[in-house]
């Protein structure tokens, strides 16, 4: 385990997988468009519902890889399962 969110994302940034997602032009308008307040209720509201937990949850699948730019960062940053947020960060 990481003892520093900084040592984690030198790590993560080291992962061919991790590093391969960055947003596209579409996903930077709509980052600008709706500006940070937004963003991050919207990042909220999408990892409060696709990461809390329910019947039905399937951990693993729960996270697009595309369509929103929240969805590229959790994938980046291993925040899109619980599988990835226990194993990278410790949650």
């Amino acid at each position: 385990m990481f003892n520093s969110t900084d040592e984690c994302f030198k790590a993560l940034s080291k992962s061919k997988f991790r590093s391969s997602f960055h947003l596209d032009t579409k996903d930077i308008i709509h980052a600008k468009n709706y500006g940070i307040v937004l963003l991050r209720k919207q990042a909220y509201d999408i990892i409060n519902t696709r990461l809390n937990y329910n019947e039905n949850f399937i951990d693993g699948k729960q996270t697009p890889f595309k369509g929103h730019p929240i969805f590229i960062s959790q994938h980046a940053t291993a925040t899109c399962c619980r599988s990835c947020i226990k194993k990278w960060h410790g949650i």
